[in-house]
């Protein structure tokens, strides 16, 4: 499972979509709901939240493509429950949060941060400038 914005896909998105392959045999991508990227990241994206859903869709790196919850963002883990899941490397606040939450819900999910592709050029936020 890997979660993210995705405010138009490029291939530091592609590159992330690999690397967390390689921690599993299907790979889950919830899509931050616009509510929850407002709290965050102070600012709504630009592309609108099913914008964002459809065009992971599309991605053949990517098995399934879920919207995150508006209230609570770590429902779907209890939910789903997956094994593994995948942190880009700037969700650090996200990761804290995330340890605590599989304590929680009393899962063994193992957590992978992955590494950056090209951050000074693949990064939605300098991207979409």
């Amino acid at each position: 499972m890997l979660f993210g914005t995705f405010d138009g896909l490029h291939e530091g998105h592609f590159d992330l979509f690999r690397q967390a392959k390689k921690y599993g045999d299907y790979l889950v991508v919830v899509v931050a709901r616009d509510v929850n990227v407002k709290k965050i990241k102070n600012r709504l994206p630009i592309r609108n939240e099913n914008k964002r859903l459809e065009e992971l869709k599309q991605s053949k790196l990517v098995n399934e493509v879920l919207l995150g919850n508006e209230n609570d963002p770590y429902k779907i883990i209890k939910e789903l429950r997956p094994d593994v899941i995948c942190i880009g490397y700037d969700q650090n606040s996200f990761n804290n949060n995330l340890v605590k939450k599989l304590e929680d819900f009393a899962l063994n999910t193992k957590i992978y941060t992955l590494k950056p592709y090209k951050p000074e050029q693949f990064k939605s936020s300098i991207i979409n400038k």
